[in-house]
């Protein structure tokens, strides 16, 4: 008998908080920060990653990613197929497009954060990057390149569940971050049964119009 994959229902999803983000007990946070700096020390890539080639990601080649890794996006490539396989196109292509443009989302989400929300993003996406810590806290044993659908439904799903409230608060800021960037672009409005602004608004507010 197989574990059904967990379900993320956009009326469901939680509002964004920037100050209560990610919340830790003091160990909790304790352990983050020096798993952060063992993965600093031992060579794990954080420094943003700039731009990024088109012609397998899909990115936008003039996006400029000021806050995720090459291996943070390797991460949310892996993880938002397993969140949204009914909200993503089927098509591979379009697959592709949408999965790139919700990350380059997530960066620009992650950018207008306070720096200590940042900071714990940071130590949370360097612990999943750092392979001891990837496969003693998240069961994941393979880099996130290689990892299936299948595997990432089944490691969100034990942090979901989790009684570790270190891992439970991760799956938390994981898809908090992940549904604002795929169900707030106006492409995927629908999927959330929100029709978009009033025509009023589109009329008056300026940043609705083109340049």
């Amino acid at each position: 008998m197989t574990t059904p994959s967990p379900k993320y229902c956009p009326e469901d999803r939680p509002e964004l908080s920037r100050r209560s983000f990610l919340k830790t007990g003091l160990g909790g946070a304790m352990f983050l920060s020096t798993v952060s700096m063992t993965a600093g020390l031992t060579g794990c890539a954080t420094a943003p990653a700039g731009r990024v080639s088109a012609v397998d990601s899909r990115m936008d080649a003039s996006y400029q990613f000021e806050f995720l890794s090459r291996d943070d996006i390797a991460l949310f490539e892996a993880l938002l197929p397993a969140m949204f396989a009914g909200a993503l196109p089927e098509e591979p292509n379009q697959r592709q497009h949408a999965i790139a443009g919700t990350i380059e989302r997530i960066d620009q989400g992650i950018v207008m954060f306070g720096p200590a929300n940042q900071k714990e993003l940071r130590k949370l996406f360097d612990l999943l990057n750092f392979a001891p810590t990837r496969i003693t806290l998240a069961r994941v044993w393979s880099d996130w390149p290689s990892v299936s659908t299948e595997s990432a439904e089944a490691f969100l799903t034990r942090w979901r569940d989790s009684r570790i409230g270190l891992l439970n608060n991760g799956y938390i800021a994981l898809t908090k971050i992940s549904n604002v960037a795929l169900y707030g672009h106006d492409t995927h409005w629908h999927l959330s049964g929100y029709p978009g602004p009033p025509a009023w608004a589109v009329d008056a507010l300026p940043q609705f119009h083109n340049a």
